[in-house]
């Protein structure tokens, strides 16, 4: 079996399909799962954790021309097990997939890249290097320093290519209680935390030439092996940088029923964390739009009154959809409203196979 029917096999079993790339399938097995009394590390946690199912190293950059024109960039490493634990050379069984993406207002281009474990393809080393092919997030960082406080983010499609270095003008933030983010009433939860503090600067490459961009970024770090529980059908993730320096985290794991179990984090902006749970953060679709033969809502509003925010969310590019192995919608916004400013929104499960 090749490694993409490998990557299909293990990660499109059962209600995963409906989740999008999740691919948490319908059990957690032999895998480790997370614990709401394990405290997080760094760098240790930085690196993989072979013994849960999935986890991924996720970057978003909200960016801008010299001239104004405005642009995302997504690039996102995803681990898959199909057994807990390491082994040499082609009896690995982790399983890696890329995403690259290059959103303006009149294209989206995005670049998909699979490999398998134990090749060399595909990984993550020390001091820290997350990459697949020429694809990576390399850290840049003096030595003594956290990895994630400066790094290189490059990849290449048939059509696009970007070389950005970041460097992160606050800290950390967990995300959840302490790091440890649940995702249904039943429980089912990750180890999640983010680093949303990225300055950026480089260069676009684009078919009309070179363009020097600067702006911010946000990376997630989540790994997990539990399930969705069997009523979710995708989620709503929102990741926005506001004018006054604060931040916000939101998602909604929607529910057959029509329901969303919601989570938010509010970061200050020196970085203190702010958690609200299930029913605190309030989100509601306000146009559709028809992305890749499927409706698709690219408007928002969202509320979240215990910090006085009503906002809605406009897309660069209503179009932004991943034609990946799990195909789903990301692109940058733009956010209005009681509070100013731009972000990303991710969408899965919508009219998914």
């Amino acid at each position: 079996m090749n490694v993409k029917a490998c990557l299909a096999a293990l990660m499109l079993a059962g209600p995963a399909s409906a989740q999008g790339f999740a691919g948490l399938g319908t059990e957690a097995r032999d895998f480790a799962v997370p614990d709401p009394e394990a405290a997080l590390r760094f760098p240790e946690d930085h690196f993989p954790h072979p013994d849960y199912r999935i986890e991924w190293w996720y970057l978003t950059a909200n960016l801008e021309a010299p001239d104004g024109t405005r642009y995302g960039v997504q690039w996102t490493l995803f681990r898959s097990a199909r057994s807990p634990g390491t082994a040499p050379g082609w009896e690995a069984e982790q399983l890696w997939m890329g995403h690259a993406a290059l959103t303006s207002a009149e294209a989206h281009r995005v670049d998909e890249r699979l490999g398998r474990g134990g090749t060399g393809q595909a990984g993550v080393e020390r001091p820290f290097a997350a990459y697949i092919d020429d694809w990576a997030f390399a850290s840049i960082a003096p030595e003594g320093a956290d990895p994630f406080s400066a790094a290189r983010l490059t990849a290449r499609g048939d059509d696009f290519a970007y070389d950005l270095a970041l460097r992160a003008e606050g800290p950390l933030v967990l995300q959840g209680q302490e790091g440890y983010s649940v995702k249904s009433p039943a429980g089912q939860a990750s180890y999640y935390y983010s680093q949303p503090f990225y300055r950026v600067e480089g260069a676009l490459s684009l078919p009309g030439g070179e363009v020097a961009v600067t702006g911010r970024a946000w990376l997630d770090r989540e790994w997990s092996s539990q399930p969705l529980s069997e009523n979710q059908t995708g989620w709503d993730w929102f990741s926005l940088h506001f004018a006054d320096g604060a931040k916000l985290m939101g998602f909604g794991l929607r529910e057959r029923d029509g329901g969303h179990f919601t989570s938010a984090t509010w970061i200050a902006p020196d970085g203190r964390p702010t958690h609200y749970g299930d029913g605190a953060l309030r989100l509601t679709p306000l146009e559709t739009a028809e992305v890749a033969g499927r409706e698709v809502p690219v408007r928002w509003r969202l509320e979240l009154p215990a910090r006085g925010l009503e906002v809605t969310t406009e897309p660069l590019n209503e179009q932004a959809w991943m034609g990946t192995l799990f195909p789903y919608w990301e692109g940058p916004v733009t956010v209005s409203g009681s509070h100013a400013g731009e972000g990303y929104l991710e969408m899965t499960g919508y009219g998914a196979e």
